[in-house]
């Protein structure tokens, strides 16, 4: 019979989120990984076999459990509504900290398949996810039926990017706000 794990996964993966985002991949050390995780070094190298496997396990969780839950507001294609709702949910959740995933890209993306597989992935996800509550929205009449939606998708997808990075330097999350409607001012019908 398997032995049960003496460790919650989801407390593991949420140190592991803080670490690599106050220190990055290659500033996090062996050391202080083991110490805040409460892992010994044998159990970790048996659970994640590498450091890297488990920055790709960390990836993993905080896609799911952080990205995922505001991409939802863009799938939800409601139109300017759902833009709305996933930069008030971005904002939130990246406001101070920044995103571990695009973090993780600037770091890694250049040289690694596996981060910049990811990161394809959620970017992807986003610009459809933009295309779909923009087409919704020209249907509802709320934005201009002359815009481009596709490059508009792709603004607001680099945006996105952009936020991950001034997210950590904004002294207010109402800057970020204010960002967010000079972006989508200019594409509204008003």
């Amino acid at each position: 019979m398997p032995r049960k794990s003496l460790y919650d996964v989801d407390t593991i993966m949420g140190q592991a989120i803080d670490i690599f985002l106050e220190h990055s991949y290659h500033g996090a050390v062996m050391e202080e990984i083991i110490a805040r995780t409460e892992f010994n070094r044998r159990g970790f190298y048996l659970e994640f076999g590498s450091k890297q496997q488990f920055l790709y396990d960390t990836l993993k969780f905080y896609h799911e459990h952080t990205l995922v839950p505001i991409i939802h507001h863009l799938e939800n294609h409601h139109g300017i509504a759902s833009i709305e709702a996933f930069f008030n949910a971005y904002i939130s959740a990246m406001f101070g900290r920044g995103c571990l995933l695009i973090n993780m890209v600037t770091e890694l993306g250049h040289d690694d398949d596996t981060i910049q597989s990811m990161g394809r992935h959620y970017l992807d996800r986003l610009q459809l996810g933009f295309i779909g509550c923009l087409e919704q929205a020209q249907r509802q009449g709320t934005v201009k039926t002359s815009i481009n939606v596709e490059a508009i998708a792709l603004q607001l997808t680099c945006f996105v990017q952009g936020f991950a990075i001034n997210s950590i330097l904004a002294e207010t999350k109402e800057e970020l706000h204010i960002a967010t409607r000079a972006l989508l001012n200019p594409v509204l019908t008003q």
